[in-house]
């Protein structure tokens, strides 16, 4: 089974991965302001679903396959680039929104919710490399049992990001109102989101294939 320190190791990455500024808490913050926090866990498990699939094509090889094929990663690799550069956009053009910034949005179903929430998330270039490139590093093939280990660490993921996001989806109304009250710290939030979301759409589109 997978090693301790590998399992720690993998679960403080996926902490670190959770807290920063995405797609999905983009969508799951915006949809829990303007419908409320019930809309938004609705939508959540439709993100869920989303890591389901990655962790099911993760544990049964098909994401190395689609790894090994250049043209593919790259297609992933300049396609998460530019949709994260155009969410850095967003954020940072004159007149741009903070995700907790109210705004009125369509009341939408909850089969649409849950559909936008598996979208969402299974086109966010953040859950496909860290399937693709990161998880793979965290798995010893001589512990045996590889199969086991994928399906560890996956659940892993998949709790720890539930647990940010579902807070962040609990709490998205009470941040939106602190940040109203105080014009200065919104636009901080706003620059800081889209300097992070900036920042990983050049170095997505700039690192080097790692296998």
């Amino acid at each position: 089974m997978t090693l301790p320190h590998a399992t720690l190791g993998f679960s403080l990455l996926c902490l670190g991965m959770a807290l920063s500024p995405g797609p999905n808490m983009i969508y799951l913050t915006s949809r829990s302001i303007s419908q409320g926090p019930a809309a938004g866990l609705t939508s959540l498990a439709g993100t869920a679903l989303g890591f389901v699939v990655y962790a099911l094509l993760a544990a049964f090889g098909v994401t190395a396959l689609l790894f090994a094929v250049p043209l593919a990663y790259d297609v992933l690799r300049f396609g998460g680039a530019l949709y994260l550069g155009w969410l850095a956009w967003q954020a940072l053009k004159p007149g741009g929104h903070s995700p907790f910034a109210p705004r009125e949005l369509p009341k939408d179903s909850r089969r649409k919710l849950v559909t936008m929430g598996f979208m969402t998330n299974l086109l966010n270039p953040k859950a496909a490399l860290l399937y693709l490139s990161l998880l793979p590093q965290f798995i010893d093939p001589a512990a045996g049992h590889v199969l086991a280990q994928s399906l560890l660490l996956c659940a892993i993921q998949i709790a720890i990001s539930m647990l940010v996001n579902g807070s962040v989806v609990v709490l998205a109304g009470s941040i939106s109102g602190f940040l109203a009250r105080r014009p200065a710290w919104l636009r901080l939030q706003r620059w800081f989101m889209g300097s992070v979301l900036g920042g990983l759409a050049v170095h997505m589109a700039t690192q080097a294939r790692s296998r």
